[in-house]
């Protein structure tokens, strides 16, 4: 599993010319399955993440979580994050996991992090999105598990 994690003042994610989820404040995250994913490996990501120390203190250092400011999280999957380019031009997406597979560990990812009691908006898995940022600080981390 790997996650991209932007903080953002504002996200938003429209398809079909709708808006899906949006939030003010908080974290974007693009999140991306491998075929040996499991399961297993979601609660410990969710812990990571909503502790994650990247948000900015009184003083202006990077010492609080999502937890210590209330903020919000944006879930987008995103199967390219899994693109091999080693070779020619066009990336292969052969290590991504299969699309039923990444579906059941999407959906547990969001009812996850939906348990932390955190507001979280969403996507739709597998539909054509277009995302809205303003990235914040820009602060983006990857996060491999």
């Amino acid at each position: 599993m790997r996650l991209v994690l932007q903080r953002v003042k504002r996200a938003s994610v429209e398809i079909d010319g709708r808006i899906n989820g949006a939030i003010e404040g908080g974290l974007l995250i693009f999140a991306g399955f491998t075929d040996t994913d499991t399961a297993e490996l979601i609660p410990t990501a969710v812990s990571k993440v909503i502790q994650m120390r990247i948000f900015a203190d009184q003083a202006g250092k990077l010492n609080l979580s999502l937890l210590d400011t209330g903020g919000s999280i944006l879930i987008i999957s995103q199967f390219t994050l899994y693109a091999n380019c080693s070779r020619g031009r066009r990336p292969d997406f052969t290590h991504a996991a299969a699309p039923d597979k990444a579906r059941a560990l999407y959906d547990e990812l969001i009812s996850q992090f939906k348990a932390t009691g955190i507001n979280i908006q969403t996507g739709i898995f597998a539909a054509d999105m277009q995302v809205d940022l303003l990235n914040d600080g820009p602060i983006t981390i990857i996060l491999d598990y």
